[in-house]
C-alpha cells in the first residue's frame, strides 16, 4: 500500500495533537495538523493529500468552505469528519471511506 498523505484541521488544539498522532501511528499513513484553515490551505496547495480529516470545533460556514476549496483543488480528495470515537472508530472511518471510493 502507498503512503496515504492527511491533513487535519480542527480548532481544539489538544484533540488535534491526539488525532495527530494516531493517523501518524500508522506505518502507511502520514498527517500534518493545522488548527488555522488559511495555513492548511496553504499547505494543500503545494502537496497531493489523499485524506482531509475535519475534526471538531470548527464553525459550519468554515468547514463549508474549507471542504469546497480542498474538493476545487484536489478533487479526488478524500474529507471526513471526525468528532471523535477512539482510534479503532477512526480507522475504521478512514478505511471505509476509501474502500467505498475504491482507494483500497
Amino acid at each position: 500500500m502507498e503512503m496515504l498523505q492527511f491533513l487535519l484541521l480542527g480548532k481544539n488544539e489538544e484533540i488535534l495533537a491526539i488525532l495527530l498522532r494516531l493517523v501518524n501511528a500508522y506505518d502507511e499513513w502520514n498527517a500534518v495538523a493545522f488548527s488555522n484553515e488559511k495555513e492548511a490551505q496553504e499547505y494543500f496547495l503545494n502537496h497531493k493529500i489523499d485524506v482531509v480529516l475535519l475534526s471538531s470545533a470548527i464553525e459550519d460556514q468554515v468547514e463549508k468552505e474549507f471542504t469546497s476549496f480542498c474538493l476545487k483543488q484536489q478533487p479526488n480528495v478524500e474529507v471526513i469528519e471526525h468528532f471523535g470515537g477512539g482510534s479503532g472508530l477512526l480507522k475504521s472511518e478512514i478505511l471505509h471511506r476509501l474502500h467505498l471510493k475504491g482507494k483500497l
